[in-house]
């Protein structure tokens, strides 16, 4: 009876985390960020204006007017790296590739800010139920 009574009350309890299990990537690639969509730390995840969405996939971080990002490293110290990024011009379609210098500042393996052009904007992850539809098959 006691056995029966805790394997209940287990199951009660854990039930709900065991369904919420995160199974997305790990933190990883260049700058060490769990890769997904990000949004500009003011921004609602489940709402956002495509200029306040970023793109980390390890390599690179894309905007929602381009891809197949990748940075390369020229300097880090500590968790701030300066990169020379590579992008293809579009979100889609034909288009040439261009390359940027921006500072990336990581606080943690879910935040980082972004500098470019004297211009810095914080974003932070959105897990992928919190997303848009449109957005939720992009993040993976």
């Amino acid at each position: 009876m006691k056995r029966t009574l805790l394997s209940c009350l287990l199951i009660a309890c854990c039930a709900s985390s065991w369904a919420s299990v995160d199974t997305s990537p790990r933190p990883g690639g260049v700058y060490r960020l769990k890769p997904g969509i990000y949004v500009e730390s003011s921004t609602d995840c489940g709402s956002p204006p495509n200029a306040a969405i970023r793109r980390y996939d390890g390599k690179g971080i894309s905007t929602a007017h381009t891809r197949a990002c990748r940075a390369k490293v020229l300097s880090k110290k500590g968790k701030a790296y300066t990169v020379r990024q590579s992008c293809i011009d579009a979100g889609s379609g034909p288009a040439r590739r261009f390359d940027q210098t921006q500072k990336i500042s990581v606080a943690d393996a879910l935040t980082f800010s972004q500098t470019i052009r004297g211009y810095t904007t914080t974003y932070r992850y959105c897990p992928v139920p919190q997303l848009p539809s449109d957005l939720r098959a992009y993040a993976r």
